[in-house]
């Protein structure tokens, strides 16, 4: 995710530079076939403008339902980091452990039970479907750390976590998140089998491990429904067909001049085209939040500032440094 105030305007060209050339290239062929062949195939502007402004209203439908997946996934991972403070409150201050040594080895495994949870989800929201973009995320040279950490394998991150034994008996699930908050609901199950939670303290941990629940499967629904296909495709052929009639209908304006209209609809046809493949290509880039490209919600970096927070309330060692900002991007 860019985090600098704005993006550059080189930044803003050379994200969309095909749609620049290729609308200047199209301009220019139909100016110079119209010079050579003295046909005249110039359209009226005024129906070429009607559907510009349908297929204006079709893009900013779609960049509005893009923006709200995005949204909505930075708000669950907003919920994600207070649960997480929450439910490691409530573990470092509502178990009754007689034995100091004892209730600090549990209060900890608990705690690093649910950063390993953090980080099995993290992963599972990072790998790719077949909707998303090509970009290869050991491909992002823009984030080199984000870059040379990305291709630790998930079981060498959460092994830092949980026993081996345990993570045995995790690897073969399909869902290795899901199956690591039931062993949370089951170790809240047993502290209160050997008395070191009250009935009501069981029943608040449990819901706060519910929370968490509602916001993997929230982050789920939009990594495994992308914006409906029929809606994506629609605003791209309608763009198409639309920006192929620009330098006709553009023609049709400047041909009062036979000189200036050679000159004027190439950069003007130009210029529209690309501004509406740019609003296409906002849309489309902000449709999968969690597929590590250039906009994306930074789990990788709120993970790793939740993991902070956690592991200073235990006052634990060798505390991870956030993530830096790199090139004005966080991961």
């Amino acid at each position: 995710m860019y985090v600098k105030r704005h993006y550059s305007f080189w930044m803003t060209i050379r994200w969309s530079r095909k749609s620049i050339y290729y609308g200047l290239l199209y301009s220019t062929i139909i100016v110079i076939l119209y010079e050579l062949t003295d046909l005249e195939f110039t359209l009226p502007w005024e129906p070429i403008s009607v559907i510009g402004i349908a297929v204006a209203f079709y893009l900013g439908f779609k960049n509005n339902s893009s923006y709200d997946r995005t949204w909505e996934a930075r708000k669950i991972w907003g919920a994600i980091v207070n649960d997480s403070r929450t439910f490691t409150t409530a573990i470092l201050t509502l178990l009754e452990v007689k034995d100091e040594v004892v209730d600090k080895q549990l209060k900890k495994s608990i705690i690093y039970r649910h950063l390993a949870w953090m980080h099995a989800l993290k992963y599972q929201l990072r790998r790719k479907k077949t909707w998303e973009h090509d970009e290869d995320p050991v491909k992002l040279d823009f984030t080199p750390t984000f870059k040379d950490n990305y291709p630790n394998e998930l079981a060498d991150e959460i092994k830092n976590y949980i026993t081996e034994a345990e993570w045995k008996s995790l690897k073969a699930k399909s869902n290795i998140s899901s199956h690591i908050l039931k062993k949370q609901t089951e170790i809240i199950q047993q502290l209160k089998s050997e008395g070191y939670i009250s009935d009501y303290k069981q029943v608040w941990l449990h819901q706060i491990i519910s929370k968490l629940y509602d916001n993997q499967g929230m982050c789920e629904r939009i990594k495994n429904f992308p914006l409906p296909r029929q809606y994506a495709s629609t605003a791209l052929w309608m763009n198409y067909v639309f920006c192929a009639l620009i330098p006709f209908g553009l023609l049709n304006i400047f041909e009062a001049s036979r000189v200036l209209h050679v000159w004027l609809t190439i950069p003007f046809g130009g210029l529209i085209i690309w501004i509406f493949f740019l609003m296409d290509r906002i849309g489309d880039y902000s449709e999968n939040p969690f597929e590590a490209a250039y906009n994306d919600v930074p789990i990788t970096s709120i993970a790793r500032s939740i993991e902070i927070d956690l592991r200073e309330m235990l006052e634990d060692d060798n505390i991870p440094a956030p993530y830096p900002v790199e090139n004005g991007f966080l991961m």
